[in-house]
């Protein structure tokens, strides 16, 4: 069975790879000049607004997945037509707006920090009354990666915040003061079955993901699940999403979804018994789900701008390391390592190594 990706990251990668074992391929299709998902599929290098290379690839699989969530939903519509896209388009348009996904948020009574819709330099000084401050100026589209986002802590500062967005339609969002930042990743099938993996803390560096640690058995578990079942009911959804929370105390409130394989859910590759990657593959070719229990303790450190030698991750007990064979670049994802170990407490020397190995590489590459 052949499997239609949008897009040529890493993501795609490593869906591809997580296919091989299982008789499915994959078949990219990617605007950037370079993708590094090529060297584990067929590339077809193509704009996602052109129709000849999406009439070509409806022809050569049998349905259509997408490793992003930035795709136009013209393309998602055309291809439609032709093959089955899962998640659908519905998913997709609403993750694509900030407004729009919050909306959804609050429909479903999924708490969320206090935002408003901002649409002008005059919108923006009326909603400080409603959020307060401190809060974020959120792009609506085409935020990730802290991208399309300005902290305000001063009245004063709007205007300059109203600029650095490029005046474009926004959120106001009140900054909450939480305990953790969470994340919940599940995945549900074509006939609705849903399972979800445990929990994990994540923690930001300049808006990007720097390490994820698995929870096991955590309180709120449950909590998390349910938000995440409601969501994926309600958009009919097929595939993995992942659902990033802040944790207040006792209470989780809705962040922000992804309707994709996401970066908080790597550790699952050696983590799990069946990783994020396989599992979305499962749902999306129609086959049964595996398991999702977690093996052990278990943490993700991201590799940003550099990498370290191999050697030295490598010479960590329980490491296990992914290289995407992309060029280094300030504020480009290259790799992550996962760190697995029979308890916490062998886990975390390990892990504070692996943190200083990738601190120590993105200092130098500073320092260059």
């Amino acid at each position: 069975m052949k499997i239609g990706i949008l897009g040529g990251g890493q993501l795609a990668r490593m869906l591809a790879l997580a296919g091989h074992p299982l008789g499915l391929q994959c078949v990219f299709l990617e605007p950037a000049a370079e993708a590094c998902a090529a060297a584990v599929g067929r590339l077809l290098h193509a704009s996602f607004k052109s129709e000849d290379a999406l009439a070509t690839l409806a022809a050569e699989v049998e349905v259509v997945t997408t490793e992003v969530e930035h795709v136009p939903l013209a393309a998602l519509e055309f291809l439609a037509r032709q093959r089955p896209v899962l998640p659908g388009s519905r998913a997709i348009a609403l993750a694509q707006d900030r407004l729009l996904e919050k909306n959804l948020f609050r429909r479903l009574q999924l708490p969320t920090a206090r935002f408003v819709a901002v649409d002008s330099l005059e919108d923006l000084i009326s909603a400080i009354e409603t959020t307060g401050l401190p809060a974020i100026l959120k792009t609506r589209h085409m935020g990730y990666d802290g991208k399309g986002q300005v902290v305000l802590r001063d009245a004063g500062d709007a205007a300059d915040a109203w600029r650095a967005v490029g005046g474009v339609p926004c959120l106001l969002e009140a900054m909450v003061p939480f305990d953790r930042e969470v994340s919940v990743i599940a995945v549900r099938s074509r006939a609705g079955e849903c399972r979800f993996w445990s929990l994990t803390e994540n923690r930001h560096d300049k808006g990007i993901l720097s390490v994820s640690r698995v929870l096991l058995q955590d309180p709120l578990q449950a909590l998390a699940e349910d938000y995440c079942r409601r969501l994926l009911e309600t958009l009919d959804y097929v595939g993995v999403l992942a659902l990033e929370l802040f944790q207040v105390g006792d209470s989780l409130l809705a962040n922000e979804y992804a309707p994709r394989v996401h970066n908080s859910g790597h550790w699952t590759i050696e983590g799990a018994v069946t990783s994020q990657f396989e599992n979305h593959l499962r749902a999306v070719a129609g086959l049964p789900l595996g398991a999702t229990a977690a093996r052990g303790p278990a943490a993700m450190v991201n590799f940003v701008g550099q990498t370290p030698a191999p050697r030295e991750v490598l010479a960590v007990t329980g490491a296990h390391l992914h290289l995407y064979g992309k060029r280094p670049a300030p504020g480009r994802k290259l790799g992550h390592v996962t760190l697995c170990a029979s308890s916490s407490a062998l886990l975390e020397p390990g892990l504070e190594i692996l943190l200083q190995l990738a601190q120590r590489r993105e200092e130098e590459h500073v320092l260059d």
